[in-house]
């Protein structure tokens, strides 16, 4: 009886143990994916404002379509301090990709731009 009893119990433990690195696996990954999309925003806000500086430089400082774009960039890092603690990782991936794919796409209209203004100078 002493036996079953003690083996029930190391089984117990077993499962406890598992759980609880399964919760702190849990919890790093999550930490990684909100780290990554921070960096991410990061990136894109300080491409964001180089992006503003030649376009000011190009065009002045009026109707720049810049500010649209960092008032999306904040509602993107309100929306995180809201809910990253709630989000799915593939909520969180999905918004890392999002900054990304816009970093990315604003790198190429930086290029077309001192591109055109080499070909003008």
């Amino acid at each position: 009886m002493h036996e079953i009893l003690l083996l029930l119990l190391v089984l117990a433990a077993g499962i406890a143990l598992a759980m609880a690195w399964r919760i702190r696996q849990r919890s790093h990954a999550r930490r990684q994916a909100i780290r990554a999309v921070l960096d991410a925003a990061d990136a894109l806000e300080a491409r964001l404002r180089t992006a503003r500086e030649e376009i000011e430089a190009v065009a002045g400082d009026h109707e720049n379509p810049v500010r649209g774009a960092m008032q999306d960039l904040l509602r993107q890092r309100l929306w995180l301090q809201d809910h990253a603690i709630t989000a799915e990782l593939a909520q969180l991936d999905g918004v890392r990709a999002s900054l990304d794919s816009a970093r990315a796409s604003l790198d190429q209209q930086l290029q077309r731009i001192s591109m055109a203004r080499a070909g003008t100078a």
